[in-house]
């Protein structure tokens, strides 16, 4: 071992180093690396000091010295080469240092943005999610000015979520952007969900922009209509949510004594609306004008 020991060897080694003098008024939105990996090469002999009792001092950088070069600093590790020579034995030669030293900050700049949702949500059988509510429902986000000037949202990291058949609650972390910092960057997500039911209800027709003088019968006067909506929301849903474009110019333009109905408005969370009948005959009527 004494002999093979004599032999020069290549091994690394990891040298702390640390960002000093910070001002309170900085906010680091990347932080740079805590170590740098070095590679030496030495007699087995020399290299074991290393391993067995020898250690490294930080390597200490002061953050004013860097100030000049904006808010993204990039420090090339050839840069650092002295100073890790110097804590190296004297027959010791340094081959390499990774990586670089980069760091980002703002200098107070922030602004508030609103969380999304990013991933996908699969529920059960005619289970739905109802919303996504977040707690905060915001974030604040620290950044230099032009990427702060780019940052809309705060997005989620891609959640994934299957077979769900009752509210979630869940703690996410949000999806992180080189340069920036988001505080907090864990929010709570809760997941409301509701099961599908169907309803059906009799909703009469009536026209709209008609003259002072003229009036629509339908035949029939009125249609069913049969939808899905949640079971929290099936009492609430009643017929004049549903409103009929049924105008007077699309009559006259008609060219027919049958109409196809064509919805104007549905109340919020209903899907798969049917109409039966899905068109209707119609008469347009003159109001005879009293007292002339």
């Amino acid at each position: 071992m004494l002999q093979t020991l004599k032999n020069d060897f290549e091994v690394e080694l990891v040298v702390p180093i640390k960002l000093r003098n910070v001002p309170n008024d900085v906010i680091l939105t990347a932080e740079p690396v805590s170590e740098l990996h070095i590679v030496v090469k030495d007699k087995g002999t020399a290299l074991l000091n290393y391993f067995l009792g020898q250690s490294f001092y930080p390597i200490s950088l002061n953050f004013t010295d860097y100030r000049n070069r904006g808010n993204h600093v990039i420090i090339q590790s050839a840069e650092l080469e002295s100073r890790v020579q110097a804590q190296l034995s004297a027959s010791t030669k340094l081959i390499s240092i990774k990586p670089d030293i980069e760091y980002i900050y703002s200098e107070g700049s922030s602004k508030m943005v609103p969380i999304k949702f990013r991933g996908r949500i699969n529920t059960g059988n005619q289970y739905y999610p109802t919303d996504t509510v977040f707690a905060p429902d915001s974030v604040r986000v620290y950044a230099p000015g032009s990427l702060l000037d780019s940052i809309k949202f705060a997005y989620t990291q891609t959640t994934l979520l299957d077979g769900v058949t009752d509210t979630v609650h869940r703690t996410v972390r949000l999806m992180a952007i080189k340069g920036a910092k988001f505080i907090p960057n864990l929010v709570n997500l809760t997941l409301p969900v509701d099961v599908l039911t169907e309803k059906t209800l009799e909703v009469p027709l009536r026209g709209i922009n008609f003259p002072p003088n003229k009036s629509l019968r339908t035949f029939p006067s009125k249609v069913k209509v049969t939808f899905q909506v949640g079971l929290s929301h099936f009492k609430s849903i009643r017929p004049d949510a549903f409103v009929f474009d049924i105008s007077y110019e699309d009559l006259t333009k008609n060219g027919s004594e049958k109409y196809k109905l064509k919805l104007k408005s549905t109340p919020a969370g209903v899907n798969y609306v049917r109409i039966v009948p899905g068109q209707v005959d119609f008469l347009i009527e003159s109001i005879p004008a009293y007292g002339y």
